[in-house]
């Protein structure tokens, strides 16, 4: 008679093919056990992957767990998915999506002076992919509105939090330079309320 499958061995095939990451807590409620044991027994496991220096690895991301390929394999990875580039972003969108990042809550006023283009079309697509939303209004004339990145975006990009962004203060201009551009450009008023 077979032995019993280990709890490391249910929740390495669980996220082997899960598709999004998933919670500790959905992973303890399959297992039938509780998400402090299923944390511990993950966390235990990225850290013997990582020992052994293997081509994948578990990650702790905003929304939950992940199984995902190791960074020491990341040119060999990014050699196989550059043969379908059909979902990749444009620097357009890239730079966008940045600038948001680091900026939120921030409107497209202020992307498009920061930017120095248009940023319409990029923002409808980084709305419709996900990586951004709605976060609130600013103050003042016209309320425009204000984007913020999503827990997609984080997932993608393989992040806990925005805490975990690599610092880049030094190469953004200050909130206080886009709202001076935006009063350059002389763009609508109603667009580009300022955003303490």
């Amino acid at each position: 008679m077979r032995d019993e499958l280990s709890l490391e061995q249910k929740l390495e095939a669980m996220l082997a093919v899960a598709l999004e990451p998933i919670s500790a807590e959905e992973l303890a409620d399959v297992v039938e056990t509780d998400a402090e044991e299923v944390t511990t027994t993950l966390r235990r496991l990225r850290g013997e992957f990582l020992e052994e220096r293997r081509g994948f690895q578990f990650a702790e991301l905003a929304s939950g767990w992940v199984m995902q390929s190791s960074p020491d394999v990341a040119s060999w990875v990014a050699k196989f998915a550059s043969r379908d580039v059909s979902h990749r972003l444009s620097s357009a969108a890239l730079e966008t999506l940045a600038i948001i990042a680091y900026r939120q809550p921030i409107s497209r006023a202020q992307i498009t002076a920061l930017r120095g283009v248009n940023v319409d079309g990029v923002s409808r697509l980084l709305e419709q992919r996900q990586y951004i939303e709605e976060v609130g209004r600013a103050g003042g004339p016209g309320q425009p509105i204000l984007y913020g990145t999503t827990e997609l975006f984080l997932d993608r990009m393989g992040l806990a939090s925005l805490n975990d962004l690599p610092p880049i203060e030094e190469f953004m201009p200050p909130i206080e330079t886009a709202n001076r551009l935006v009063d350059e450009m002389g763009l609508d008023v109603d667009e580009s309320s300022e955003v303490s």
